[in-house]
């Protein structure tokens, strides 16, 4: 299947030549990928959510259990959250630093990509590959978006890259054993960083590929024991703590958020199984101009290159498929097929370019637009001024010292206790009737899913209208965070003061002792008066 171009035993000097080259690599696609990081604020709802997560996790130093508002919040595994807190000790709490595990995924992702090409298909090839991968405006933004997929995305092709660098190398008969172990702490890594798909991935792509190219023989040569104990050191022992101290996980994590949200409906985001082809092309423009030009001439090149055709080409399908079952879609589900697609056009471009100056010009002219594309696109998302809250709790920061006394009506803004540097529980108004509340795949379902491990603590937390009635008079609430029009159902918040308006929200403040207050008049007579919905 596949013959090594180099001697299986290598000068030490060429070896660190390799690794120096690989490491040039990751700084460099570090820089690209990383430098306009700092340029926004967090976008809500994913990236507040999992960045407020790990503040969380960060100022508590409860490295075990996520939390939500202080309610245990299982819908991920840890990774993403581990590192983005060690991020933040190391740098501190700001833009950049909270979008450090997307960023060094991605350039993780590039040097690995770099590293193995260049192995199989000679410099200029993998230089390319590499190239096209960091200016994908896809990959470009999903390495600046604070959240797991690019994350996982990283993890997945690593597993998938080694481990099938380990098979060709079985082939050769030269030793594997660095890449296996490479491919299995890989896939326990994606298994920390998104669950399940981090092991199946990896799996469903090489066994699909060896079983196209008929050789089963390597299959065996990939079960590894010593790489079996590495994944289970390495990927168990969180999933047993938590089920240990929260039973029940378990069944929320594998059954409900794993099996059910694959295999069944009721999530958002549904989509026709045909939509990741249409969104791949766009979002790789215009690299995916390249693949579709003349596939045809990668396969004639070298010996070594059918076999490495062939891996793309079935990583591509067997991810875009897999992905395409669930009727729930979100883009940054197929990040994972960014490096095969990356390889492709490599494949495709080097012997044009070889034989033409004009496809040489075009090589150039597309590096250069992709990269003002994804520029652009990172200067336009931050001036344009995502969803955030970063305004408000800027204001709320500079005029109170903690937000114990702050509400959200009927939304929880998970980007505002990391932007007040605070931990303390948030009060959440909202309609938390167990029927209405499994209508929707939303921010309420979430909060009630983490209510029912620490059920004491929500109740504490999470109010209905008489609750916050209650809260007003007792002087619990000084700071109310809410769409403006929320005053259309609590009309007192017309007398209160606006503190700050930003687009359709506002920060109200509640002082009880003002003759617009509520403590000295709490009777049933005089309650605030609440609009039913």
């Amino acid at each position: 299947m596949y013959r090594l171009p180099y001697t299986a035993v290598l000068p030490r000097s060429v070896a660190f030549s390799r690794h120096a080259a690989t490491l040039i690599v990751f700084l460099m696609a570090l820089a690209w990928l990383g430098g306009l990081a700092w340029m926004r604020p967090l976008s809500l709802p994913d990236e507040g959510r999992y960045v407020g997560v790990a503040w969380e996790m960060f100022r508590s130093g409860n490295w075990i259990t996520p939390t939500l508002d202080g309610l245990p919040f299982f819908h991920k595994p840890p990774l993403f959250y581990w590192i983005t807190a060690a991020s933040m000790h190391l740098f501190g709490p700001g833009d950049w630093a909270v979008r450090a595990a997307p960023i060094i995924a991605a350039s993780a992702t590039v040097a690995i990509l770099f590293s193995v090409c260049r192995e199989w298909l000679g410099d200029v090839s993998a230089k390319m590959a590499a190239v096209v991968l960091a200016t994908q405006p896809l990959f470009y933004g999903g390495a600046q978006f604070a959240n797991m997929d690019m994350l996982v995305a990283g993890c997945i092709s690593a597993s998938v890259l080694l481990g099938a660098r380990a098979a060709l190398r079985f082939e050769a008969g030269v030793d594997r054993r660095s890449d296996l172990a490479g491919a299995y702490i890989a896939a326990a890594l994606g298994v920390l960083a998104k669950g399940l798909i981090g092991l199946v991935i990896p799996a469903l792509v090489l066994l699909a590929w060896l079983g196209w190219v008929r050789h089963w023989r390597t299959v065996r040569s990939l079960i590894w024991i010593p790489g079996m104990a590495m994944f289970s050191l390495i990927a168990v022992p969180w999933f047993i703590a938590v089920q240990w101290q929260h039973p029940g996980f378990f069944h929320y994590f594998f059954v409900v958020q794993h099996l059910q949200r694959f295999s069944g409906g009721g999530f958002n985001n549904v989509q026709p199984f045909w939509f990741y082809v249409p969104v791949l092309f766009l979002l790789t423009l215009p690299w995916s101009g390249w693949w579709l030009l003349n596939l045809r001439q990668a396969t004639t090149a070298r010996s070594s290159r059918p076999a490495v055709l062939s891996l793309m080409c079935v990583w591509l399908g067997a991810v875009l498929i897999f992905f395409s079952i669930p009727e729930s879609k979100l883009v940054g589900y197929v990040l994972p097929v960014l490096a095969p697609l990356a390889v492709l056009v490599a494949l495709t471009a080097e012997p044009l370019i070889q034989r033409s100056r004009r496809a040489m010009t075009l090589w150039r002219a597309t590096i250069a637009a992709s990269a003002v594309i994804c520029v652009a696109v990172a200067i336009g998302f931050a001036v344009a001024h995502p969803k955030s809250s970063e305004s408000l709790a800027t204001v709320l920061r500079s005029q109170h010292a903690t937000h114990s006394g702050l509400a959200f009506i009927d939304e929880y803004r998970y980007d505002v206790p990391f932007y007040l540097r605070d931990t303390s529980p948030v009060l959440v108004v909202s309609n938390w009737d167990p029927a209405e509340v499994r209508q929707h795949d939303n921010w309420r379902k979430e909060m009630a899913d983490a209510a029912g491990f620490a059920p004491q603590a929500a109740a504490g937390r999470l109010f209905g209208d008489a609750s916050f009635r209650g809260a007003l008079c007792d002087g619990r609430i000084q700071w109310v965070m809410a769409k403006l029009d929320s005053a259309k159902r609590y009309p007192f918040l017309n007398a209160a003061q606006r503190v700050a308006t930003d687009s359709d929200s506002a920060l109200w403040h509640i002082d009880s002792s003002s003759s617009a207050g509520f403590a000295a008049n709490c009777s049933p007579s005089s309650m605030p008066a609440v609009v039913a919905r």
